[in-house]
């Protein structure tokens, strides 16, 4: 247990550390009188909340963004969003590098525990890598936005460029802030917006990893990893599953999809069930959504995107791996496998502890929501996940949580972003021998 806290306290302690200067430093901005819209300055919980939510690229607000925060408090979330985005992307790239063994090992990183680091230039080409795929990725959309806004709405061009690189960026990064009090339901029958959305959301909630398979192997799927297969696999079956379910739920209610044409109701399920991966963003009211379908989007939240993405959740590669474990005990197979590979036992404990500590943290999370806020169950656990996950979809209830509710939306909010990642590094990396066996035993299961 020792060696464990050893490597969570090590090479994590500086990451946590240094998102925490990010969220101090962001919350000192905003509470700042210029950052606020009628001047006064903003009270520190509500400075605290926002910035960890642009940190931690969550997009749940206590405000109206726009509404509220004046032009500098705007570009303060922005760099926050970007800081975030390609921070968490950055790090969780160059850990699942160092993981999965595929570039040189130097020099140990603390001398307890018996891990190592990468060396200077193969952190540069990782850095490198993310920052093409985060800039190419953003300036396309930017682009196509920008376009829409000056020919379909009649913006000045100053203007259309600067929404269309802010929600460029909230897209990419899937942190889920918007410029209008109604995010993106004035543009649900405008497949030019919601599509671009749609497409920087999935794109950043891949992972670098799969990138970096793509472009040296996008016409050989035969030689992809099953990483990259796992996440494009199940990427495409949530995306199209959760679209499909939500659609369906929500197809003839009046509140959401019930007054769009068929066509449209289609593209607000698909949006819906893109933004459920961690994007955050909502082109129908979710609050008037019916429990049966935030329960689909609490599944969906959850479980979020890739690894080594700026999405949030247990990661689709987690919950795949869990999937496998049960098809392989329902076979009855000595060894869990998936592609006509082996997954290592390791990496199924490791997959079950992150799950389960996940499901603890909501668990307790949305008891103490429970205690301090009159909501009922069902928007508090979708208020809860939504944090956990770094997703920032609402039910309508955020400002109205209250003080104790914020700070605690804000700790699982910065658990969630952190956690998972961190945590998945030190179990992988923490690899234990031991030159005896207990005696077996067989409790009873079931």
């Amino acid at each position: 247990m020792k060696n464990l806290l050893d490597q969570i306290n090590t090479p994590s302690r500086a990451v946590v550390v240094a998102f925490l200067a990010v969220v101090l430093t962001g919350t000192g901005l905003l509470s700042l009188p210029v950052a606020v819209a009628g001047g006064e300055s903003a009270s520190w919980t509500s400075a605290l909340f926002t910035a960890t939510s642009a940190v931690c690229v969550t997009g749940l607000a206590v405000h109206d963004t726009a509404a509220h925060w004046s032009f500098f408090g705007e570009i303060v979330l922005l760099v926050l969003m970007q800081i975030g985005g390609f921070g968490i992307m950055t790090l969780s790239s160059i850990l699942a590098v160092v993981v999965s063994g595929k570039l040189g090992l130097r020099a140990r990183l603390n001398t307890q525990a018996e891990t190592k680091t990468l060396g200077p230039g193969d952190v540069r080409r990782v850095i490198v890598g993310v920052a093409k795929v985060t800039l190419v990725a953003e300036a396309l959309t930017a682009t196509v936005l920008a376009a829409r806004f000056v020919i379909g709405y009649g913006e000045p061009v100053g203007r259309a460029a600067y929404y269309g690189i802010f929600h460029a960026i909230s897209a990419f990064t899937n942190a889920g802030f918007a410029l209008w009090p109604d995010s993106m339901m004035r543009f649900v029958t405008d497949p030019w917006i919601c599509l671009p959305l749609i497409s920087a959301v999935v794109a950043g909630g891949l992972g670098f990893p799969v990138y970096a398979v793509l472009r040296q192997n996008w016409r050989r799927p035969a030689r992809w990893t099953l990483h990259a297969k796992i996440t494009l696999g199940m990427t495409a079956v949530l995306l199209f599953g959760g679209a499909v379910a939500v659609t369906v739920t929500e197809w003839n209610n009046p509140g959401t999809m019930g007054g769009l044409s068929p066509g449209l109701r289609i593209m607000a399920g698909f949006f819906h069930s893109a933004m459920t991966r961690s994007g955050g963003l909502n082109s129908v009211d979710t609050s008037q959504m019916s429990e049966s379908s935030w329960l689909i989007s609490d599944v969906l939240m959850f479980i979020g995107a890739g690894s080594a993405s700026t999405g949030g959740g247990i990661k689709v590669t987690t919950f795949a791996l869990l999937g496998f474990v049960i098809l392989a005990e329902l076979r009855g197979e000595p060894d869990v496998s998936a592609g006509r590979r082996r997954i290592p036992e390791q990496l199924q404990r490791q997959a079950l502890t992150i799950a389960l500590l996940s499901v603890a943290s909501v668990a307790v999370g949305t008891f103490a929501m429970m205690t301090v806020t009159p909501f009922k169950l069902d928007r508090v656990l979708f208020e809860v996940i939504s944090a956990f996950g770094t997703v920032g979809l609402s039910t309508g209830i955020t400002a109205d949580v209250g003080p104790l509710g914020h700070l605690i939306l804000t700790l699982l909010m910065f658990v969630g972003r952190l956690g998972p990642v961190t945590l998945g590094a030190a179990l992988a990396l923490h690899v234990q021998t031991r030159r005896f066996r207990y005696p077996e035993e067989r409790p009873l299961v079931g």
